[in-house]
């Protein structure tokens, strides 16, 4: 694969994305593809979803997950996890950072979840989430917080649930505990780290190490990216989300790993366009490109459709422009 052939996606894209009725959208695209002095975010502010998003925020710092979850454990907290959603369309779709003091007030409400082993605990009662962890650590880092000691607290507790072979597993999967019997427990499951990593959390703890400015470069970050790239269209080891068509299932802000997201990863953890597992992932994005200069997402044409597959677009060509800078 010649470098010159990663140029010609991001200009067939160009045009959709600029065109697209999206402030924060454009503005992104002209500073992340196109290379312009925008100044700062301060007008992303006073969009109307940015308003309505900010004053949902409850005082303490988080928001409230919607409706009344049904049959919810008492020691389950899913406040987290909407803040964890709330916090991805701010910083990740509007890039706002720690100075907005909403944001600061979300991180300090995460961190105070944040136990003394460094993982963020509290969706699963007392159980480990590494892959709701991992996210919520990558937007931190990307809001600003990757020189806190938190953060490092964070990292620590990632090595410590590393698998033998150099991936991450969720350790409810690894020992066969059923979650209705963990979720009542007083202490979390000890992971069975000889058991073989799951992708799919891996792509989750990959995409921390990725995006921190000096952690990206330990070798565990690249020795995760060996065995992630390995996996490309392959069904997982483990009940959730296992089919192998989950690979081409595209959202933004990230959530669950793909194949997109996994590019994004390798392509900041400085994996080559040469590396054959890698060129044959991006071969799918060139190969599938739409008329309209977008990507298929797999999530169907519902009313929210359009606008994630344009926000995907951007996210493709981000790591496409990565790629072509080797």
């Amino acid at each position: 694969m010649e470098l010159s052939d990663l140029n010609s996606p991001v200009e067939r894209a160009l045009p959709g994305l600029l065109g697209f009725e999206d402030p924060a959208l454009v503005h992104l695209t002209q500073r992340d593809l196109l290379g312009e002095e925008i100044g700062d975010h301060s007008s992303l502010l006073n969009l109307p979803k940015v308003k309505r998003i900010l004053n949902q925020q409850e005082e303490e710092g988080f928001w409230p997950y919607p409706g009344n979850r049904r049959n919810a454990h008492p020691t389950e907290n899913y406040h987290i996890l909407q803040t964890y959603r709330m916090l991805g369309v701010l910083i990740d779709q509007y890039a706002l950072d720690r100075s907005i003091p909403q944001v600061a007030r979300a991180a300090e409400y995460l961190f105070a979840h944040q136990t003394s082993e460094g993982d963020i605990r509290g969706i699963f009662g007392s159980q480990y989430a590494p892959h709701y962890t991992a996210g919520l650590i990558e937007l931190l880092i990307k809001a600003g917080y990757q020189d806190e000691t938190r953060i490092d607290r964070a990292m620590t507790w990632f090595k410590a649930m590393r698998g033998e072979d150099g991936g991450w597993a969720w350790p409810l999967r690894t020992t066969g505990v059923d979650y209705a019997d963990a979720i009542g427990m007083d202490n979390p499951v000890q992971p069975d780290l000889s058991k073989p990593f799951s992708h799919v959390l891996t792509g989750f703890v990959i995409r921390v190490y990725a995006v921190h400015p000096r952690y990206r470069a330990d070798p565990i970050a690249h020795r995760a990216g060996v065995l992630l790239k390995g996996r490309f269209l392959k069904a997982d080891k483990y009940p959730d989300r296992r089919g192998a068509a989950y690979w081409l299932k595209f959202q933004y802000p990230f959530w669950w790993g793909n194949l997109l997201t996994a590019l994004d990863s390798l392509s900041k953890l400085g994996f080559s366009i040469h590396d054959h597992q890698v060129a044959e992932g991006i071969s799918w994005f060139l190969e599938n490109q739409e008329e309209n200069g977008f990507w298929p997402t797999g999530y169907g044409s519902g009313k929210g459709a359009p606008r994630n597959q344009a926000w995907v677009a951007l996210a493709v060509c981000r790591f496409l422009k990565a790629f072509s800078r080797e």
